[in-house]
């Protein structure tokens, strides 16, 4: 029973995780977020509602000052200050922000926001697991071996979530009329708008290559663009 017990403490941690993760997700988001009433991209979204057969789409603004997207666990969608400040500025087009609500619109159609919370705590709970077990086998060692093997994990898991939500998105845009070219166009100026460093190996990197997305982007423009015989 003994030799279980770094498992099983891990089900628990990974449980208690989860929870808590979600509850404090919720809770900051709630404080800090409100609706987003812009024209311009209200009529891109009903666009992107018509085609999904919804009402409408509602999207949020979280007061963070760093350029991203989020969609979050409970199907909320949500583009932060700093990245609206950029549309505002023009360095965004509304075409290139409604890629962004689409892509994010992918990861909730697709599971990948509730899966990331799991996936998060999940992950803790492997790496707590490893770090007891190899910790006693490889002393020293062991600690930092379980620290990479969770790290690679959630690299894989993530850059897998990110090709799939810019497939969805992709879609969504091509049946709304809005096309992919503004898809592909935000991802070109999409690292200076972040500022992002991109030292590290793609393996180990959250998100695929920026140019890896973009051909598989216009991969399938391609096919949709070339006549069916």
């Amino acid at each position: 029973m003994l030799k279980f017990t770094p498992i099983l403490l891990a089900i628990i941690y990974a449980l208690v995780m989860y929870h808590f993760s979600a509850w404090r997700t919720r809770r900051e988001l709630d404080a800090r977020s409100t609706e987003l009433a812009d024209p311009r991209l209200k009529k891109l979204t009903d666009r992107m509602a018509q085609a999904l057969d919804l009402p409408r789409i509602r999207v949020n603004i979280y007061e963070i000052d760093p350029v991203n997207g989020l969609a979050a666990p409970d199907g909320r969608i949500f583009i932060t200050r700093g990245f609206y400040k950029k549309y505002q500025q023009g360095e965004v087009s509304a075409e290139e922000l409604s890629s962004v609500i689409a892509h994010e619109l992918g990861h909730v159609a697709l599971g990948h926001a509730r899966r990331r919370m799991i996936d998060f705590s999940g992950q803790n709970a492997i790496r707590t697991a490893l770090m007891m077990v190899l910790g006693r086998l490889i002393p020293g060692v062991g600690v930092w071996l379980a620290n990479m093997l969770t790290t690679l994990l959630a690299a894989h898991l993530s850059r897998s979530d990110e090709y799939e939500a810019d497939a969805y998105a992709a879609a969504l845009l091509h049946k709304s009329g809005i096309g992919i070219a503004p898809q592909v166009s935000l991802f070109r100026k999409l690292e200076a708008l972040t500022q992002s460093n991109r030292a590290a190996p793609a393996w180990l990197l959250s998100h695929p290559k920026t140019q890896d997305r973009i051909t598989a982007i216009e991969t399938m423009g391609a096919r949709w663009s070339t006549p069916e015989t």
